[in-house]
């Protein structure tokens, strides 16, 4: 069976001169996922393979993650990654709570309204400071924010794509 790869960040940039890297994450748990120690795959344009890399350092400079590798020290070691992305084998994954969901998980998942009235499909989510945003794709239209709060998302069932909410007055025009 083919290996599942699920995206972690995207390597938008080096920073500094000491081997760091800058990442716009897309991960559900950067603190987890970038902690020492992890292993991460970048996957480079101009190469099948993916490049194994061991977390030395992690830390946060204004809205990027800033990550170091083992046995990558200077600017020179990581250039070449500008522009790859970081992905996590399935393996990789960890059990989650109940009530607790991975992007993937959400992401494709249609949304209707406690009447049964589709809304659209999740198409990204937001992690702003207070809760996530869902980017919902209407049929026509511009999108639909959803905030993930309990007053909105009543159910969500990730087996069947589907995700309930409460229409509240103004939520969606």
């Amino acid at each position: 069976m083919e290996q599942k790869w699920f995206n972690v960040g995207k390597i938008v940039n080096t920073h500094g001169i000491r081997g760091e890297v800058r990442v716009i994450s897309k991960t559900d748990f950067a603190d987890e996922r970038y902690e020492p120690g992890n292993k991460l795959y970048i996957f480079t344009e101009n190469n099948d393979e993916p490049v194994e890399v061991i977390v030395e350092t992690h830390r946060v400079h204004k809205s990027f993650d800033l990550l170091t590798f083992e046995g990558m020290p200077f600017i020179q070691d990581v250039e070449k990654f500008k522009g790859s992305l970081l992905k996590v084998p399935e393996e990789q994954l960890s059990e989650l709570d109940e009530g607790e969901f991975y992007f993937h998980e959400i992401i494709g998942c249609k949304v209707v309204t406690e009447e049964d009235e589709e809304i659209g499909t999740i198409r990204e989510i937001l992690t702003t400071g207070a809760n996530d945003v869902w980017v919902v794709k209407r049929k026509a239209g511009k999108d639909a924010l959803i905030p993930y709060i309990d007053d909105i998302v009543k159910e969500i069932d990730v087996d069947e794509k589907r995700v309930i909410i409460s229409l509240m007055e103004g939520l969606i025009d």
